[in-house]
């Protein structure tokens, strides 16, 4: 029997979405509207609203509708808001923000994610989104700032060049600390170089590649 795919998208945001304290509507309405078994890879294609993460290659996941939809509500993202995305992944979390925001930069690592997401967001109508292919920890810099980032995959340490790259009030998401206990972190700039830290909720994703935790030597 063919999977009914709008029923189960129904389902996921219904059933596991709203449940997870995701009640902001637009949010609500991006997961709803944008076709996330476009953005999984073919043989997960049954899988797409699973609550569970996806392999999508070179060792990175698509997170969770769950935790999608909780990032995408502490983001908090305005009409007017230009949005960084370290880490684009499939491209779904990108095409989300795209309903949310003005415009989404994307940069990843990896070239074929970055053209197969080019791929499944010009198949999907979503013209707001630039996507770049770089290494954002080491060596790539933005031309402009960012309301909003959004680091996709887990970090030790959020790199200090990131929070360079915010306005001001800016605030940047990340998954960050040590597997198997990560938190979800909100940073909010709060004047004078500081950031106001708010834990969102734990989870474990793959780090991102110059991101993992130091070696440790055991003797």
């Amino acid at each position: 029997m063919a999977m009914n795919f709008e029923q189960a998208r129904q389902n996921m945001v219904e059933n596991q979405v709203r449940p997870w304290d995701v009640l902001d509507a637009r949010v609500l309405d991006a997961l709803a509207q944008v076709r996330r078994e476009e953005f999984v890879p073919p043989q997960y294609r049954q899988l797409a609203f699973a609550d569970a993460c996806l392999p999508i290659g070179h060792g990175q996941v698509m997170m969770k509708p769950v935790i999608e939809g909780r990032v995408l509500q502490a983001l908090d993202l305005k009409p007017t808001d230009r949005v960084l995305e370290i880490g684009t992944g499939s491209g779904f979390l990108a095409a989300c923000m795209a309903q949310l925001c003005a415009h989404v930069t994307s940069i990843d690592l990896q070239a074929d994610f970055t053209a197969a997401a080019r791929a499944r967001l010009d198949a999907a109508g979503v013209a707001n989104v630039d996507l770049v292919t770089g290494d954002a920890i080491n060596g790539w810099q933005p031309q402009e700032s960012f309301e909003a980032i959004v680091v996709t995959g887990a970090v030790w340490q959020v790199p200090p060049r990131f929070l360079g790259w915010l306005k001001p009030g800016g605030r940047l998401l990340a998954i960050r600390g040590e597997s198997p206990a990560q938190q979800a972190v909100l940073l909010t700039q709060a004047g004078a170089g500081g950031f106001r830290e708010e834990y969102l909720f734990e989870t474990d994703l793959p780090y991102m590649a110059h991101a993992e935790p130091p070696r440790r030597f055991v003797f």
